[in-house]
């Protein structure tokens, strides 16, 4: 019985790649230095596969950047102004499209589907002439075969390409995308045939979009591209897989019906319908790759009954056509718990990073083969009884409270518009008021500080005289910038998600469980193991301390339910609903002892509301029924007079939600005073929902520049950004802030991309004055 793994992480357990990326944009490690770090970290995951017994091993699933911008750079798919002249991409005109250059912004970046990976969209029109213009996964395949390795070279699939691409600026919305696979199949074509010719006999082709609600053009796009590629596949053994959500009887069909495919992947964890389908119509003599070993979430595998599940299926598809996957690529989920040594053995039994997943389906493959470890299934059986016994997990006095939720609307009393009103009589805020996201730069004195009083090397003393050294400087640089609505700076926290988990119950932590987010940018997600509650006040210390050195409004910075929830591994024992309107009650609390101390406004980012929206459109209202209620609960007994709420959400664009009416509705059901939108690198196309008509009386900041680019916009760019939104929205709802926080950038970045954001704003200011 054989074992597959969709995709691994890439960054190491020691996130080597990461500050090999960061040393390079730096200018202090060469090419060659970055790409032997990249070398050794792949041999070591193609190793460690091998040395467990994997069979098939994936490899081009490694990315400097994100993999889709590698089929990017495959395709020569560059857009004109990044003057790429041909030959094949290197390092400058890559990264310029990742993260833009001194003369131009990089590309748009969004979610990869409902995870908090992010992807570079591709932006494609009639004119682009597409070339073979990178090798990485020829290169890559020789390069295991070099090290006696047979691996399979996984593409993103041609269809998937190209519904996941966004037309280029001035090209017309209405322009179909899929009018170019006739373009792009000649450089797949080129692609498998030298894998071939390098003596590849597997490929992968990663086709996600299956699992969206596809409409028949898009199914017989399938179909006619896996037709046309046919004679080039013959000779490979070729996967097709897909992942995150079941497929539909439609797309299901279509799948298993493609010409010169040998083998299809399905995710069970959270396509649990597609077993029926499975069940009832897998064609005779095709590979079937099971993903029952979850590549998203960090919880021991029930290895009895994946199994059971498997067993199930050797009686449709055959001993010898079955193979054991993951559900999706382990990119996802942590590295390897080895690498935990603060973690308590029972908590750590529950748990299993990539490493782990890796060794819980080779156990699988080889339990149906007859060779099945007892001593490693009665290890996981006792794990799993452990959890579900545990007394840690349950609290009865916060699950009462959470149920007794479910009958109440929580609403404020007041509308909008004189919440507004009341809130302008206090704060006296000019037009287009400014204010920045919350964040600050994290500077390498300052992560030393939160390092040593960790370890307890400092006392507490000395961490509050350097935290509250941290925020007087950034207070005292907002007022010297300007800026009317001041934040802390949050130098308290390295992570916002991890800082409120780690004074909530039911939260565990880890100390090496990063997760890449985009580019070298690695997140390190709280675990949610058990009931949620606030033993104590997070914030107010700080906050109150903030207010204290400055007569500006200073924001109390929150994280919203919603964002911890779907930022964190998140338990798999109860619906996620219910953990939600758990975490809600905490920040409740918080927000009414914020208040009580005076702060007058506070910001509670939901940052990830859009993240969780399932992809299937038939599930969409249940969940923004509940996300949107959990944020209401965390405010609604705020006073009109003393409280501008704000929450941060991220809007991205993608193939299936190119309308974002519903979405928008839901996000002005959440009843918040003011709200700031991510908006810069998606062309304003969240604009384009109120030129349609949608009617929005709250405060509103759109992002005026992107800052998960080092690119410093000019006070011209930003006046121009913010005149187009002038032209859809009120001028007295319109704030003027960054797209995000700014942790991820340098001081010297920051200080003049606000200096010309707050010149920006006072030159409409003036304008609209004289006018």
């Amino acid at each position: 019985m054989a074992s597959h793994i969709v995709g691994y992480p890439r960054m190491g357990p020691k996130r080597e790649l990461k500050f090999a990326l960061e040393s390079f944009w730096d200018g202090k490690t060469s090419a060659e230095d970055l790409q032997k770090v990249a070398a050794d970290l792949r041999s070591s995951i193609w190793k460690q596969m091998a040395s467990v017994g994997i069979k098939f091993i994936p490899s081009n699933t490694f990315s400097y950047y994100d993999h889709v911008l590698d089929t990017t750079a495959m395709l020569g798919a560059v857009p004109p102004r990044y003057n790429w002249t041909g030959g094949e991409i290197g390092f400058d005109t890559y990264f310029s499209m990742a993260r833009g250059n001194a003369s131009v912004p990089a590309m748009e970046m969004t979610k990869w589907f409902d995870t908090n990976y992010h992807f570079i969209v591709p932006e494609l029109g009639p004119d682009v002439k597409f070339s073979y213009a990178s090798h990485k996964a020829v290169h890559e395949y020789k390069e295991a075969k070099a090290l006696g390795i047979d691996t399979v070279p996984v593409l993103v699939g041609p269809v998937s390409y190209l519904l996941l691409s966004k037309p280029a600026k001035g090209v017309d919305k209405s322009f179909s995308l899929l009018s170019l696979l006739d373009k792009i199949l000649p450089i797949y074509n080129e692609a498998l045939t030298e894998l071939k010719q390098a003596g590849a006999t597997w490929v992968q082709l990663d086709e996600p979009v299956l699992v969206m609600d596809l409409d028949a053009n898009a199914l017989k796009a399938f179909t006619d591209a896996y037709s046309k590629l046919e004679s080039t596949l013959s000779g490979l053994n070729v996967i097709v897989e897909t992942y995150f959500a079941d497929v539909t009887p439609e797309a299901f069909k279509t799948l298993v019906s493609l010409k010169g495919v040998t083998g299809f992947g399905f995710d069970l964890v959270r396509g649990t319908k597609s077993l029926d389908l499975i069940k009832s119509g897998f064609p005779k003599g095709k590979y079937l790759f099971v993903g029952v070993v979850d590549g998203r979430n960090i919880w021991a595998n029930d290895l009895a009954g994946s199994l059971n599940t498997l067993q199930h299926l050797e009686g449709v598809v055959g001993k010898d056509k079955l193979v054991v996957s993951t559900s999706c690529s382990l990119l996802h989920t942590a590295v390897d718990l080895v690498n935990e040594t603060k973690l308590d053995q029972e908590l750590k039994s529950w748990f299993a990073f990539a490493a782990q997943k890796v060794v819980e389906v080779n156990a699988l493959a080889k339990a149906l083969a007859g060779q099945k470890d007892e001593a490693f299934f009665s290890a996981n059986a006792a794990a799993q009884a452990s959890r579900k016994s545990s007394p840690r997990v349950t609290n009865e006095a916060v699950q009462k409270a959470a149920a007794a939720l479910k009958g109440s609307d929580h609403r404020r009393a007041t509308n909008v518009s004189a919440r507004l009103d009341a809130q302008q009589k206090k704060l006296n805020l000019p037009v287009l008021p400014t204010t920045t996201i919350g964040s600050f730069p994290q500077t390498i004195e300052l992560r030393r500080v939160r390092r040593e009083y960790k370890a307890n090397k400092i006392s507490e003393d000395d961490y509050v005289k350097a935290i509250k050294g941290e925020i007087n400087k950034v207070v005292k640089l907002q007022e010297e910038l300007d800026i009317d609505v001041l934040v802390h700076g949050e130098p308290e926290r390295n992570d916002m998600v991890e800082y409120f988990g780690e004074q909530l119950s039911g939260f565990a932590f880890t100390v090496n469980g990063w997760v890449q987010s985009y580019g070298s940018r690695c997140v390190k997600p709280p675990i949610i193991f058990g009931d949620v509650s606030r033993p104590k006040a997070m914030t107010v210390f700080w906050s109150s301390m903030a207010q204290s050195m400055t007569s500006r409004p200073m924001k109390g910075m929150l994280t919203g339910p919603v964002t911890i929830l779907n930022w964190s591994f998140v338990r798999n024992d109860q619906p996620r609903f219910e953990t939600c309107y758990q975490i809600a009650l905490a920040i409740k609390d918080e927000v009414e002892d914020l208040e009580k101390a005076g702060i007058n406004v506070i910001q509670i980012d939901e940052a990830a509301l859009r993240e969780g929206l399932p992809l299937r459109k038939s599930e969409q209202a249940f969940y923004l029924d509940w996300a949107v209620h959990s944020f209401r609960i965390t405010n609604v007994g705020v006073k009109d007079t003393t409280q501008l709420m704000r929450f941060h959400i991220q809007i991205h664009t993608h193939m299936c939600y190119s309308n974002f009416n519903d979405i928008i509705q839901s996000i002005i059901d959440m009843d918040a005073d003011v709200i700031t939108i991510e908006n810069s690198r998606s062309d304003e196309k969240l604009l384009s929902v109120f030129r349609e008509g949608v009617k929005y009386g709250a405060g509103i900041g759109p992002g005026v520049y992107d800052i998960h680019s080092p690119r410093i916009p000019s006070t011209e760019e930003i006046a121009d950004r913010i005149n187009k939104m002038l032209a859809v929205l009120e001028t007295n709802i319109l704030w003027v802030n960054p797209d995000c926080g700014l942790k991820t950038r340098k001081y010297t970045e920051v200080k003049p991309a606000l200096q010309n954001m707050v010149a920006a704003a006072k030159l409409l200011r003036s304008k609209l004055g004289s006018a």
